[in-house]
């Protein structure tokens, strides 16, 4: 027995070799700690001081919408930009834009009074400037880790996240309420750490055959994602999974039918504590070549627990299945990670991760506007289940109506295949 346990344990630990084999993704994944750790602060502090400057809900609302249209169309730019020009150069200019509006917000929220239009305002640029970097970010995995880590750091990646995601937003939270400016100052303070680590990161320039950034390159990408549906299935699974049951916009009234409006923060941090748990235990995800039928499981997975959300009793197994959501969650952003990392041609890469900036990002918002409609309906539990049901249902839809992506496996697929043997060859270029 003790063998099998060893090899089950083995099987479940986390996979580190793509920070023990690669200086750029260690100084990569470093900075990408420390700047999580600030921005989801910043994301606490910025709708708690609208709040406090304003106490409407329409006010607070607005900071979202006013990020929305950044969001969507310089996603859709940064890709471009990303397959055009040298990553590296894209990351560290951005984030001393991001370290600028930081530094912004933390000198009006010292003001006697604090200015409103500023909260928009660098909410709208600061989202615009991650916007253009995210894709960049993204495609950059695919040049500093190895083929066949990819999956190893997707994990890694969903780790930082969750990291983030539970012990930032606590903080977060004492710090706004001892000194708005404090939490900004902070932020600030972590954008200056990670520029020290991008700066030493190796220049990473385009494909030599990369074209230059234009409208028309955009249309290429979004050509080239439409002709693989197998990508196509992993954009659209996810976007159907968030917009049928994604409901966080709900938990301030499920928590009020709980009778346990103190436990509001515990709904709110279960879905980061399973996505954490998932992370942990995550190192099996890389012996899956089956990624497309994963991604198809898991979102199957995430509808189910959302419904069994809405028929919990009591607080704490509500708690579970929403812990249960998020780690579903999680291990379908895995293998969607790994998938577009393994098979994409870097000359596409950063276009398309702009697509996919927009699919995750997207599909959360729209979720929560159908939650909302449907509780006004039916009630908090009628939402929850019947959007997890229906998730359930357009998932498997969607698995029928592209068996490409149903059938992927990265052991024969002819894009992975190709990728693999591109790197192995540029590898053994490098050695000569």
């Amino acid at each position: 027995m003790l063998p099998a346990v060893k090899r089950l344990v083995r099987h479940l630990s986390l996979d580190l070799s793509p920070l023990r084999d690669s200086r750029d993704y260690r100084l990569l994944f470093s900075s990408g700690v420390i700047t999580m750790f600030g921005t989801m602060i910043a994301m606490v502090a910025v709708p708690y001081q609208m709040k406090e400057l304003t106490d409407s809900y329409l006010a607070v609302g607005l900071v979202s919408l006013a990020e929305f249209v950044p969001m969507v169309v310089c996603g859709l730019w940064g890709g471009a930009i990303a397959d055009a020009l040298d990553r590296r150069k894209i990351i560290v200019l951005s984030e001393f834009g991001l370290l600028g509006t930081s530094a912004a917000l933390t000198v009006n929220a010292l003001l006697p009074d604090p200015q409103i239009w500023v909260l928009y305002v660098m909410g709208a640029i600061s989202t615009a400037i991650a916007s253009l970097q995210r894709p960049s970010l993204e495609a950059v995995i695919q040049q500093v880790v190895r083929h066949e880590q990819q999956g190893a750091a997707a994990v890694l990646s969903s780790l930082r996240w969750n990291f983030g995601a539970i012990v930032a937003p606590a903080l977060g939270g004492v710090l706004v309420t001892w000194s708005t400016a404090s939490a900004y100052a902070l932020d600030t303070l972590t954008f200056a750490l990670s520029l020290l680590l991008l700066w030493r990161v190796r220049s990473l320039p385009p494909a030599e055959n990369a074209a230059p950034a234009s409208l028309r390159s955009l249309v290429e990408g979004l050509r080239y994602a439409v002709s693989r549906r197998d990508l196509m299935g992993t954009y659209l699974v996810d976007i159907a999974a968030m917009v049928f049951a994604m409901s966080t916009a709900l938990f301030p009234f499920l928590a009020d039918e709980l009778r346990a409006p103190q436990a509001l923060g515990l709904l709110y941090s279960a879905a980061a504590v399973g996505a954490l748990l998932a992370s942990l235990t995550g190192r099996w995800t890389a012996r899956v070549r089956r990624h497309g039928l994963g991604v198809i499981v898991a979102a199957v997975l995430w509808g189910v627990a959302v419904a069994l959300t809405g028929l919990a009793p009591s607080v704490w197994l509500v708690f579970v299945c929403i812990a249960l959501a998020g780690a579903a969650d999680m291990i379908s952003g895995i293998f969607r990670l790994t998938m577009w990392n393994q098979t994409i041609p870097p000359e596409y890469r950063g276009r398309l991760a702009g697509i996919e900036l927009l699919s995750y990002a997207s599909g959360p918002m729209l979720g929560n506007a159908r939650a909302s409609l449907m509780a006004s309906v039916g009630g908090t539990r009628f939402s929850l289940t019947g959007g997890g049901v229906i998730c359930v249902a357009a998932v498997l839809a969607l698995a029928a109506a592209l068996p490409t992506f149903r059938r992927y496996d990265s052991g024969t697929d002819e894009h992975a295949l190709a990728e693999k043997s591109r790197r192995e060859a540029a590898a053994a270029e490098a050695t000569t």
